[in-house]
């Protein structure tokens, strides 16, 4: 096992010697030592990792010593698992100069190496563990391509982004503010109610402070692009590399600043979406060339905002998507009715359900049941957005995601509309409202099934009678004297009915410290804080989703 160890090291070593000599392959020295195999929370980190691999830092002598020296802390790490590493430094000095064994032998698992790197305590209470597994895996088979891509799909997950970079300046005025607010505050508390003309003077000044102290903060919430874009050209770098496909990447739009929740959630779309250009949107060098094209695609990842949307696009120059394909494959699967004609964007849209897959066969990249549906799940359900599809045959494809910057947080301060239902009071975000509406009885019918409908001006939208919902017994029974919210959400609309709309205002919209959405499944988004008083806030999304559901069990058992 030492000569095995000693010999795998040297090699290594003679890897990076070479590179100090020739001043070239400096990528293939950092992958021999497991180093682009490390998970690093930090784009910078990666994006000096990366520089040094595309050969934009030349190599000099403290980069080749510490490689070096990094080949010394492996080589100890690995006489350290396999139990044989003394203590003593003669013994140790022996096993250095130890002659190695003739007969080659490559480093099975570079991820054991980037553990040397961990903080001592970490790599002790993982060394038991790292034995346990080695005399398990005596007779090691290797590794399954789904192992491997469930692997590198984790190094990939979004993560939480626990830091945010603020300037000065934004910090100075933050502070201001809330030196301001202070003051303001001490005005109104030292004046009481002697001089009403000063008071409301300062509850309109302490009003503005307000309003301005909350754009510093979500400002201070904006995270370019950059942090993940960056990583990206580690991803398809590699996914080149693996299927043999020359390719140009192009990252447009990276100084794009979005709110932190957005930008945590992009990154799982985006990996999809370049996993699948790479993969099945480009052809291979020889496909290009009887095509006509350079040898070399080009994949591009762009960013833009655009009135109150963001939007995210991946573009190809491949082959692009084939309508009669997928529509073959979605009546095959049972997705599309046969007796009905599609238009091209309907067609396209079908490579959005879940399962749907046109790979003939399954490799390390894709082609593995897990298809554009997962990106969809978390545009739609997570954001608030969408994705459209573009494609022309042999000229490539576009997929761009929008998302709505007025919906990107569920929590903090919101203009909402307080209403009252049997007697309690309930919230419901202004985001998502139309208009307000007094329905008359004439407007109201009532279907076999059970449902209720509203025209409201000639548009006719579902009834949802807020009470019954949430097993309430409404004080207001006459229809004509309650009042409608017409809210929306995507293209749906309906009309919410409440005992009576009181006020809009702002309120401080917090999440529950225990799961009670999932407990009692009811579409509550949180608790409402209102200064006087405080109030559960309506999940509007959610409440049409419920219904809908309950229309599809009444459709069932009718």
């Amino acid at each position: 096992m030492q000569d095995s160890i000693s010999k795998c090291i040297e090699d290594i070593e003679k890897q990076i010697l070479d590179m100090a000599d020739t001043g070239t392959g400096a990528g293939e020295a950092v992958d021999a030592l497991g180093l682009s195999h490390m998970k690093l929370s930090s784009a910078g980190v990666i994006a000096v990792l990366d520089m040094l691999t595309d050969g934009i830092t030349p190599v000099n002598d403290d980069i080749v010593t510490a490689m070096l020296g990094v080949c010394e802390a492996q080589k100890r790490f690995l006489f350290a698992v396999s139990g044989q590493l003394d203590t003593d430094a003669a013994a140790m000095g022996r096993m250095e100069s130890r002659p190695c064994a003739e007969k080659e032998e490559r480093f099975e698992n570079e991820e054991e190496a980037a553990k040397a790197f961990l903080d001592p305590a970490e790599v002790s209470a993982e060394t038991g563990q790292e034995k346990d597994h080695e005399s398990k895996q005596t007779d090691k088979t290797p590794e399954t391509r789904e192992e491997a891509q469930s692997r590198a799909d984790k190094s990939l997950a979004p993560q939480a982004i626990s830091s945010i970079r603020v300037p000065t300046d934004r910090l100075d005025r933050v502070i201001e503010l809330v030196g301001k607010l202070m003051v303001t505050y001490a005005v109104i508390a030292q004046g009481g109610a002697r001089n009403l003309a000063q008071m409301a003077a300062s509850l309109r000044e302490l009003d503005n402070v307000i309003s301005r102290l909350q754009k510093e903060v979500d400002a201070i919430r904006l995270v370019p692009l950059k942090q993940i874009f960056m990583p990206m050209h580690r991803l398809v770098k590699s996914l080149s590399q693996k299927i043999g496909k020359k390719l140009e990447f192009t990252v447009r739009g990276d100084d794009l600043a979005l709110d932190k929740t957005i930008v945590e959630s992009l990154n799982e779309p985006l990996v999809h979406l370049l996993r699948n250009a790479v993969d099945h949107g480009l052809e291979t060098t020889e496909g290009r060339r009887q095509a006509g094209k350079d040898e070399t695609g080009n994949v591009i990842l762009s960013a833009w905002r655009k009135g109150d949307n963001a939007f995210i696009q991946v573009r190809d120059d491949g082959r692009g998507l084939d309508p009669d394909r997928i529509l073959a494959k979605a009546l095959e699967k049972g997705l599309a009715d046969p007796d009905k004609t599609y238009e091209t964007p309907e067609i396209l849209q079908f490579v959005l359900q879940s399962g749907f897959s046109t790979a003939e066969k399954i490799t390390d990249v894709s082609g593995r049941g897990v298809g554009m549906d997962a990106v969809i799940n978390v545009i739609r359900t997570t954001l608030d957005g969408d994705i459209a599809i573009e494609s022309t045959l042999g000229q490539g494809a576009s997929f761009t995601i929008s998302i709505p910057l007025d919906r990107s947080a569920n929590e903090g301060i919101v203009d909402a509309l307080v209403c009252k239902v049997g007697g309690d009071t309930f919230i419901v975000p202004s985001r998502d409202v139309v208009e307000i509406y007094m329905p008359r009885i004439h407007d109201v019918v009532g279907l076999p099934d059970g449902r209720e409908t509203v025209d409201v001006r000639g548009e006719v939208h579902s009834l949802l009678r807020l009470a019954d919902l949430l097993g309430l017994e409404p004080e207001v029974t006459d229809i004509q004297m309650a009042q409608a919210i017409v809210v929306r959400v995507g293209e749906y609309k309906a009309a919410i009915l409440v005992d009576e709309v009181l006020r809009q205002q702002q309120v401080v919209i917090t999440g529950f410290t225990v799961p009670v959405e999932e407990i009692f499944h009811i579409p509550i988004l949180g608790f409402g804080m209102m200064g006087e008083s405080d109030a559960l806030v309506i999940d509007t999304e959610e409440i049409l989703h419920y219904f809908e559901e309950l229309r599809g069990i009444s459709a069932e058992t009718a």
